[in-house]
């Protein structure tokens, strides 16, 4: 049986993945010591990372009874696919709505506002060098 191959993380998921992609590899006692207190159950943690083999996101290698986990998907792959169906379901695919709506987020202030202006006006300038 192969394994079978999901897009998404749940919560718990994601949280497990992260600490995967920081220690890149680890048993399940590493994992949960990057936990804050409350420190999550072993078995929570272990049930989690046969999860994440089973939707292909993580293997391990056997050191006999220990197993060793490792990330099968980088966190940026992750995030890029992540990204696109979250600008797709909540913005209509409109990347131009997303920083619309967060631009006009009153939690944002204008020095980040100023920054995102200058990343996104950095990134046109590389492309019209690239494109011939």
């Amino acid at each position: 049986m192969g394994k079978k191959k999901e897009n998404y993380l749940t919560r718990a998921e994601e949280e497990i993945m992260q600490i995967l992609w920081e220690i890149e590899r680890g048993v399940v006692h590493d994992i949960i010591e990057r936990f804050p207190d409350p420190k999550p159950a072993y078995n929570t943690v272990s049930t989690i990372i046969r999860i994440l083999e089973t939707k292909g996101f993580a293997d391990h290698k056997a050191y006999g009874k220990t197993h060793e986990y490792y990330p099968l998907v980088s966190k940026d792959d992750y995030s890029k696919k992540f990204i696109k169906s979250f600008v797709k379901g909540y913005f209509n695919n409109s990347f131009h709505k997303m920083v619309s709506f967060f631009s006009e987020s009153e939690d944002l202030d204008i020095k980040e506002l100023e920054q995102t202006l200058n990343l996104m006006k950095q990134q046109i300038e590389n492309r019209k060098k690239s494109k011939p």
